[in-house]
């Protein structure tokens, strides 16, 4: 008997396979392993749970053992996988061994969060999945003031959200202005100027690296010896992708899990897949390239064919009070071409060949994202 497909992991890449292999009427055994139930939710969510006042098991879509049954897999949940034994092509879980024909990782990644001294450094609340939400649910919901820790765009959300449900945020930002990787300052200090109006309290050049306990909650205190009093300390310092499991089989890592265009790792027969890969340099933690990596491993595990061309690509930020779309990269920009009126601000980035490579458009100015992707993707 042929040995099954293994996927570790269950957040949207992996189930994201699952369906395209599926669609393709493939029939091949399907094996999953998840630490969790393998409930499937949508993780963007999590940026706006608080205003929609929404628990964890009301974002579940669809739990574990239905997907399971619906998708015609064995699932393996609340498993946690401790081994690859790359050479016979097996999976230790649980003291069990597991063989695979071929094995993804969908690892995922987890929050960085920033080594902290007091005797409440452990308490420091992530929101990167279902469960940690879950964990935390009273905590966020019982607290009235929230400090974040990191203004990038995740941070930038969930502060907006808080704020919009009558919280009191305060953002700690080790860099000069919010979603420093994603957007200029001159734009991120519009964004900024909303987040203020909201209520929130944001400290740039800034980080925290003591929590303690006091009388009434938390006290943070930062590298520029501040202080501040808070009922619960959420980090957003960003991803660090989950690369453990690879790199103790000897699979090549950098900043993730280093990939090919055909999705396949340093180790025959083992792929990664989503937010624990790295392609071509880099670690794409969004939507869109996990659904074209997806196809590709698809096509990948069924025919040995396809390989992986990322497109210009485009990102919503998530603050309804002050709407903006990031279209391309705007890193090594040659020239800026910025308009900005009470409407909105639309910023044009060249190339130092003088060609679009990038674009950040706010407020009104959203409905012209798409005829700037479309420019976008056809000079490159």
């Amino acid at each position: 008997m042929e040995a099954p497909l293994i996927i570790i992991g269950s957040g949207f890449a992996a189930y994201q396979l699952v369906k395209t292999l599926r669609r393709k009427n493939s029939d091949i055994p399907i094996q999953l392993f998840t630490v969790d139930n393998g409930d499937e939710y949508n993780k963007p969510d999590l940026s706006h749970v608080f205003t929609r006042s929404q628990t964890a098991d009301e974002l579940i879509s669809m739990a574990g053992k239905e997907f399971a049954a619906q998708h015609k897999i064995e699932l393996f949940a609340n498993t946690r996988v401790d081994e690859i034994d790359a050479k016979a092509h097996n999976i230790i879980a649980n003291g069990a061994c597991y063989r695979y024909s071929k094995l993804v990782l969908a690892t995922g990644a987890r929050t960085f969060v920033p080594v902290l001294s007091g005797d409440a450094a452990s308490e420091v609340i992530t929101l990167n999945s279902l469960d940690e939400y879950r964990t935390s649910e009273r905590s966020i919901t019982d607290a009235k003031r929230i400090l974040i820790m990191g203004g990038g765009l995740i941070g930038t959300e969930l502060a907006m959200d808080l704020a919009s449900s009558d919280k009191l945020v305060t953002i700690l930002e080790p860099g000069n202005h919010l979603m420093t990787n994603l957007m200029p300052d001159f734009v991120a200090t519009a964004l900024e100027k909303q987040l203020r109006n909201d209520g929130v309290r944001i400290e740039f050049m800034d980080y925290a690296t003591s929590l303690k306990h006091n009388e009434s909650g938390l006290t943070v205190t930062t590298n520029k010896g501040l202080q501040y009093q808070t009922d619960c300390v959420i980090s957003a310092a960003g991803l660090v992708p989950s690369t453990e499991l690879a790199q103790k089989a000897g699979a090549e890592v950098n900043r993730g899990i280093v990939v090919n265009k055909h999705l396949e790792t340093t180790i025959d027969d083992i792929y990664a897949l989503g937010d624990c890969s790295e392609i071509e340099g880099k670690v794409v933690a969004f939507l869109q390239p996990i659904v074209l990596s997806a196809n590709v491993l698809t096509s990948q595990l069924l025919s040995g064919t396809g390989e992986l061309t990322l497109p210009p690509m485009m990102t919503k930020v998530k603050t309804p009070h002050y709407p903006v779309q990031l279209g391309g990269t705007c890193d090594d920009v040659a020239s800026w071409q910025v308009t900005i009126a009470k409407d909105g601000i639309m910023a044009k980035a060249y190339d130092n060949k003088e060609r679009l490579s990038g674009f950040v458009v706010t407020q009104d100015n959203v409905s012209k994202a798409f005829p700037l992707l479309r420019e976008l993707q056809t000079e490159k």
